[in-house]
């Protein structure tokens, strides 16, 4: 039978217990696998790193990427478990708001997950989902996974791909293809952080209802002042000072002593 887990509002970890807690639901439901269960817990160890909220940088990279969202003529969402269980009513949305195509795209590929994501956004208010079954008939050149597959409607012809949750081989083959890629990714030493043209350091949950307000503020901006700001944006240097910033956050906890102070105690 299964275990009906009831979070305290109050529980200093309850958001974070809530996530887990979809993420399981969603697992149940086949929308989720187990490896997506430990990748959640690889980001989330990041986030405890950025004192899980939404730095600086992330901001300036949330600000770049609706820019290049609506200066792209056929940007596409990429969805996988994960994206789904936590963003699935904001992915719509934010495909809606930016003209782009939904498409489900999975390393572990199933069609009974396929058939289980694309429910589960149609249930969020999407009207077409690709990448379905043998919808997805083209290949991306130099991938042997299984996310090779591609919709030629969706990724496959895009200019631009949002990709969350990502491994590094796509989204440097995408590059590759000429495509801008923007990649939601806690980890900012991870290859996708590093291969895309523009990388969000955020939770999904916190990114995409941000990229949303954000392409709803800039949306009525004219063709050149989105290019400026794609222009001025670059990904290296902020994924630095995401870096320092998590260097430095570390150190002041050390300093402050608020982490186990018995353990900081002659650690210099």
């Amino acid at each position: 039978m299964k275990e009906e887990i009831e979070i305290p509002p109050d529980h200093p970890r309850a958001e974070s217990l809530m996530i887990r807690e979809k993420l399981v639901m969603n697992y149940r439901l086949g929308i989720v696998v187990s490896q997506g269960l430990i990748a959640h817990g690889r980001g989330e160890a990041f986030d405890y790193l950025l004192g899980e909220r939404t730095i600086k940088p992330a901001f300036k990279a949330i600000t770049a990427s609706a820019a290049a969202m609506l200066l792209a003529k056929h940007p596409v969402i990429s969805v996988n478990g994960n994206s789904s269980a936590l963003v699935a009513k904001e992915l719509v949305e934010l495909a809606k708001i930016t003209g782009s195509k939904l498409e489900v795209n999975l390393f572990y590929r199933s069609i009974e997950r396929e058939i289980a994501i694309k429910r589960a956004l149609i249930d969020a208010g999407a009207e077409e989902v690709l990448g379905i079954g043998n919808r997805a008939s083209a290949r991306i050149p130099e991938l042997s996974s299984e996310r090779r597959k591609v919709d030629v409607r969706g990724i496959y012809s895009a200019d631009l791909v949002l990709l969350s949750l990502e491994d590094g081989d796509r989204t440097e083959a995408l590059r590759k293809m000429g495509k801008n890629v923007i990649a939601i990714d806690l980890n900012p030493l991870s290859r996708t952080a590093r291969y895309a043209s523009i990388t969000i350091v955020d939770n999904v949950v916190r990114a995409v209802p941000l990229l949303i307000n954000e392409v709803k503020r800039l949306k009525f901006k004219s063709e050149k002042e989105l290019l400026e700001i794609v222009r001025r944006f670059d990904n290296e240097k902020n994924l630095g000072y995401c870096i320092g910033f998590i260097a430095k956050r570390l150190m002041e906890i050390k300093k402050k002593k608020l982490l186990y102070p018995e353990t900081l105690e002659g650690s210099s």
